[in-house]
């Protein structure tokens, strides 16, 4: 498997436990919104996807902690590519 391929795995199962345990429940909503406006599951997750790297680059490279408002309202922006301000 490539470093990509692992990286979005991992993504991949950060979004599927977010939706599992419903926190922050706007994950679920995107997803679902998403799924919608006819996107495919696997598009739904790449977007969200998306508003997860953004935080986990900011946790990485700046260690500053997780942002959950800038999360929900990237997750609440999709399809519009995710701000990280």
């Amino acid at each position: 498997m490539k470093p990509n391929e692992i990286m979005r795995e991992q993504i991949f199962a950060i979004i599927e436990n977010q939706m599992k345990e419903n926190n922050p429940p706007e994950t679920k909503k995107a997803y679902q919104r998403l799924l919608k406006e006819g996107y495919s599951k696997f598009q739904a997750k790449q977007f969200i996807g998306q508003c997860v790297a953004v935080e986990i680059f900011k946790v990485m490279k700046f260690k500053e902690p997780f942002n959950e408002n800038r999360y929900i309202k990237n997750l609440q922006k999709l399809p519009e590519e995710p701000f990280d301000d």
